[in-house]
């Protein structure tokens, strides 16, 4: 039996659809959907007579005027009022209320034509119609193919044919690929198939093939709450997102709880599973009840009330005020108007129990109220729980936690143990961490430890140092020191030549302090050496935070949290007993920090502002700061620690003694999802954590094994890899027998076989003890296999002079992102560059330059940058001036470069230059006059100098001023 052909398995589903509910309709292009569309407002309006002209054309003027999917997103779910002939208004909706409302059908291979746009048409597969619109579309792959094919699939036709035109299918909500035995489901905007999710049942288990995943997910009832309830319009950065299903299981416990029961409870979501996410749709779904006057939604700390609420705030437009202070608050308990409130617990405990406050608050005792607890463990032990229940005699209460507290790691206070289920005594639903990595929701660590580490002998072997559990050894300076230049010599190969940035926890303050001075002391001796040597030594930018209270205070804010392994919480703001010796030195840290940022920070009264600065360039590593404005390496002690993600940071040092939820609260702090080159969050242990590590692992995952939660040793990893190479060269021996492969299943068989190569050894270079020259492929034999690899994709996915022709390696996912060196930047071509003009002979200027030309050419977004990059060495470097440094030099030409591509293509393209210039020439931080994608599009025809080392000047022209492309 052959293997089931697309079109077979398009027909059994759209088949099973009709069995589900759907009407079948033969709707065959955006024209034939138009006309039934009109009828189908009409109807679902329960208008008794058709529309007029000029009714509909105000009905049509409203679905067309907005362009874009969030746009359209909102326009679908708002109500229009529509002014008829005789006077009258009545405001049109376009989704029905309720599932049983509205209209189901579903087509198949609807044309676009985008042909006046790049000459082409498209059909989709199938597509999914609720009132006529088509909201739910779906791209199938035969059996067989990778699904990333459906997904890249839906990325080009968003391109164009989705725009194409009346723009009927910009509404569309969200989409499904599937390849028969894999589904994913993802809103409509989703840049990465690392956002694409598999359904599941309750208890986490993925359900994969269509049929069934057809028959839960896309049963119309399911489908409309899908649309209605479970897509979240993002307003801040103005995409859509779509909830996961252990997100939805748990708010439709809690909803089903509230009507049921009067117990407390809480959700057990790990630690990056999106949280805040599901407690803010749970709390719009709550304040639907009547009987309930108002969600509480309650943080721990000033840092997260305002994350919170920013976030909150994304998702919908004014959804919650944060309250500045406790008089706030009370107004906003007593008023009418606000049904959903953000507080911290600090000023929700003074509300309730400071005196000058119990009037105003006297009416509020016996409203119905539900609570919402973000990381309830952290804040509900004490005291302020009680008082919340005792005052608060209507509350229901629900606690979030990725790690919640159990017997084990129970915590004691006045002689008493407390657990999460002591005060939420029901679990309504949980996801944990071996859940979420088994679906790529957050990631898996690899950990190193170090209890045992390398010193050098006189002989320069590495000798082992065994840890030992004393103070003395932790605060030896020489152990400092050995662990400072450790971080050093690895830190690019952690960091995946800092396309990443890391964070270093440490156990005090003063070992801070240490830490920080070493690393200013050691990279200076480094710097020093690299300039007697002339070698390229570029330092990485540490910068810290700490608080600056006194000792005592601090132990006393910790013992009893240290002692069950909880983090204990340094207060954001200026501590009411000050250390002025710990407040000096951070002072000086801020002040070099001001220095490079151009800021003006200080303890006294920007502390906090320092703080979220701080926290902003690691979170944004190496998306919205340049290089030169990052930082790459956070030291801190309990700050960040927890309930900071950061998707760029990908590694932790950690030379603290950590336990049960600590522990997997700071080495998750690596684990977020981001991009294929980050395949795990590395962890680098500087103390004996692996048996604390087991434990707090094996308590989490809830009896549940957790061996996928840990990647394997580095000696797994290389023995797939030496399969694989042998795989690769027993279909091409070398480089060159790639050229020999005529057929195309021959070169499809290459690409697979290539890609887990380069699968395998991205993983393999992000651990400190593979060395590249005892590998089964050397590091030049790798790179000439890389050129030819990139050669096939060129010529498969880039036919040149538009001669496209259907190819079997269309679906195959090149993941071209594995070939990309991160380390080729503007400041490591400068350095390169400079060690050619500084060289001191021909043979060792040859020699550098032939390295540059080498790098650049294995390198996938500089490989088109090559040439000019070469014209400089040959026509500039020759030519500097006296005092003129490389990078001035470079500079220079490189805008010149530009300026003279750019008049070439105003030639070329036959536009008014002075007209562009007005769209394209645009100051950092003024509005574009031509939309993002646009301006992105034109730049990356500038004669291809778009994106290589720009210049801040070049980047008016490169980067489109708004800076809001992100990813969901």
């Amino acid at each position: 039996m052959g293997t089931q052909a697309e079109l077979e398995l398009e027909n059994g589903f759209i088949q099973q659809l009709e069995g589900l509910g759907y009407e079948r309709v033969h709707l065959r292009t955006e024209k034939a959907l138009l006309d039934n569309l009109k009828t189908q407002i009409q109807k679902l309006n329960r208008l008794s007579n058709p529309f007029t002209e000029q009714e509909w054309k105000q009905v049509w003027h409203y679905l067309t005027k907005e362009t874009s999917v969030f746009a359209k997103a909102q326009l679908l779910r708002d109500r229009f009022p529509l002014r008829f002939d005789d006077g009258t208004v009545k405001h049109l909706s376009f989704l029905g209320e309720n599932a049983s409302d509205n209209t189901y059908q579903v087509s198949n291979q609807i044309v676009s034509d985008h042909s006046a746009l790049n000459g082409k048409t498209s059909r989709f597969d199938v597509t999914l119609l609720v009132n006529v619109f088509p909201l739910i579309q779906v791209e199938l792959k035969k059996r067989g193919v990778e699904i990333q094919q459906a997904f890249k699939q839906t990325i080009e036709y968003a391109k164009s044919a989705y725009k194409a035109g009346d723009g009927l299918f910009g509404y569309i909500q969200f989409f499904v690929i599937s390849n028969g035995v894999n589904c994913l489901y993802y809103a409509n905007g989703t840049k990465s198939i690392e956002f694409a999710f598999p359904w599941a049942d309750e208890n986490n288990k993925n359900i994969n093939d269509l049929n069934q995943f057809t028959q839960v997910f896309l049963q119309p009832e399911h489908a409309f709450k899908m649309l209605s309830q479970y897509i979240v319009l993002h307003h801040s950065d103005q995409f859509l997102m779509i909830l996961r299903p252990y997100q939805i299981y748990a708010i439709e416990r809690m909803v089903e709880h509230v009507r049921t029961s009067k117990e407390n409870a809480y959700i057990w979501h790990t630690t990056g599973s999106g949280k805040t996410l599901t407690s803010f749709k749970a709390s719009q779904l709550l304040i639907k009840n009547p009987e309930i006057r108002r969600v509480i939604f309650v943080v721990d700390r000033k840092d997260l009330d305002e994350q919170t609420y920013t976030e909150f705030n994304a998702y919908r437009e004014g959804a919650v005020d944060s309250t500045n202070n406790t008089a706030n608050l009370i107004r906003q308990l007593r008023s009418l108007d606000n049904r959903l409130v953000l507080t911290t617990i600090q000023k929700l405990n003074n509300a309730i129990t400071k005196d000058r406050h119990q009037k105003e608050m006297a009416d509020l005792q016996d409203e119905k109220v539900i609570f919402i607890f973000d990381e309830c463990h952290r804040s509900q032990f004490g005291e302020t729980h009680q008082n919340i229940k005792r005052f608060f005699k209507n509350a229901q209460m629900f606690g979030f936690t990725g790690t919640p507290i159990f017997d084990e790691n129970g915590l004691k206070k006045s002689g008493e143990k407390f657990t999460t289920d002591f005060l939420f005594p029901k679990r309504l639903h949980e996801y944990l961490i071996v859940d979420a990595i088994t679906d790529r929701n957050v990631l898996p660590f690899q950990i190193d430890y170090w209890g045992k580490y390398s010193s050098s002998d006189s002989n320069g072997e590495a000798e082992q140092v065994e840890g030992i559990d004393t103070k003395e050894l932790y605060d030896n300076p020489d152990r400092l020191e050995k662990i400072v230049r450790h971080i050093l010599s690895i830190h690019d190969k952690k960091t995946k030549n800092r396309e990443f940035c890391a964070m270093f926890c440490v156990s005090s303050v003063e070992n801070l302090i240490q830490y920080y001075e070493l690393f200013e002391k050691v990279q200076a001796e480094m710097a020093e050496e690299a300039e007697r040597n002339k070698t390229y030594f570029q330092p990485i930018s540490v910068r810290t935070i700490f608080s600056y209270a006194t000792e005592e205070q601090d132990q006393q804010a910790s013992i009893d949290e240290t002692e069950a392994g909880m983090i204990a919480e340094e207060p954001v703001d200026a501590p009411n007993s000050v250390d002025e010796s710990r407040k000096a030195k951070l002072d000086r840290y801020i002040a070099q920090y001001n220095e490079t940022y151009g800021s003006s920070y200080n303890t006294t009264d920007s502390f906090y502002d320092y703080y979220q600065n701080l926290g902003k360039r690691v979170k944004f590593y190496n998306i919205k700061y340049e290089k030169d404005e990052q930082i790459d390496l956070l030291l801190v002690v309990n700050m960040f620690l927890t309930g900071f993600d950061s998707k760029p940071l990908n590694t932790i040092y950690v030379d603290k003694n950590l336990k049960y939820h600590g522990l997997i609260q700071a080495f998750s702090r690596t684990n977020r999802v981001y991009k294929p080159s980050k395949p795990f969050g590395n962890v680098v242990c500087y103390r004996n954590l692996k048996q604390a590590t087991d434990k707090a692992l094996r308590l989490f995952s809830d009896k549940k094994p957790f061996s996928n939660v840990t990647i394997p040793e580095m000696s797994v990893f290389l023995g797939q890899y030496e399969t694989a190479v042998a795989q690769l060269k027993t279909l091409t021996p070398n480089c060159q027998n790639v050229d020999d492969l005529k057929l195309e299943a021959e070169q499809l068989i290459f690409v697979e076989a290539f890609r887990e190569v380069l699968r395998l050894n991205n993983l393999l270079n992000m651990f400190t003890e593979f060395d590249k020259s005892k590998a089964p492929i050397s590091p030049q034999d790798l790179e000439d296999y890389k050129g030819k690899y990139k050669d096939l994709y060129n010529r498969i996915k880039q036919p040149v002079d538009g001669n496209e022709k259907v190819s079997v390696l269309e679906d195959i996912d090149f993941q071209l992102e594995l070939v990309h060196n991160d380390r080729v930047n503007q400041d490591y071509i400068m350095a390169l560059l400079g060690l050619i003009a500084n060289a001191s002979s021909q043979a060792q200027k040859d020699q550098r330059r032939k390295e540059l030309m080498d790098m650049l050419s294995n390198d996938a977004k500089m490989y088109n940058k090559k040439d000019l990059i070469e014209k400089f060495i040959n026509e500039q470097l020759p030519k500097m001036i006296t005092g003129q440094t490389v990078k001035q030099a470079f500079s220079a030409f490189w805008d010149a470069e530009r300026a003279q591509a750019y008049e070439g293509f105003c030639h070329d393209e036959q536009l008014k230059k002075t007209e562009f210039d007005k769209a394209i020439l645009k100051p950092p931080d003024a509005e574009p006059v031509i939309p993002a994608s646009t301006l992105i599009t034109i730049a990356s025809e500038i004669r291809g100098l778009s994106g290589a080392i720009p210049t801040k000047k070049s980047r008016r022209i490169m980067k489109p001023a708004n800076d809001a492309i992100t990813e969901p």
